[in-house]
C-alpha cells in the first residue's frame, strides 16, 4: 500500500436516537443513526413509524381527505 494516501483507521463510536451505543472501528470517529438494531421493526418485530419532517402526518391528512366515500 501507498503511504499517506489511505484515512486513519481507528476507534468509533455509533450512537443511535434510541440511545443505544455501538463501539466500532472506522475512518469516521462519531457516527449519528436513526435506527439501530435494537429498534428497527425487522428486528423487534413492532412497527414503529419514524416521521422525519411531518412526512407522515402530511400523508395522512392528504389522503384522509379522500377517504370520505358517499352511499
Amino acid at each position: 500500500m501507498k503511504e499517506g494516501i489511505h484515512p486513519e483507521y481507528g476507534d468509533s463510536t455509533i450512537t443511535c436516537a434510541c440511545g443505544e451505543v455501538i463501539h466500532t472501528r472506522s475512518t469516521v470517529k462519531a457516527i449519528k443513526v436513526e435506527i439501530c438494531s435494537k429498534c428497527h421493526p425487522f428486528f423487534t418485530g413492532k412497527q414503529k413509524l419514524v416521521d422525519t419532517a411531518g412526512r407522515v402526518e402530511k400523508f395522512r391528512r392528504k389522503y384522509q381527505k379522500n377517504k370520505k366515500v358517499e352511499v
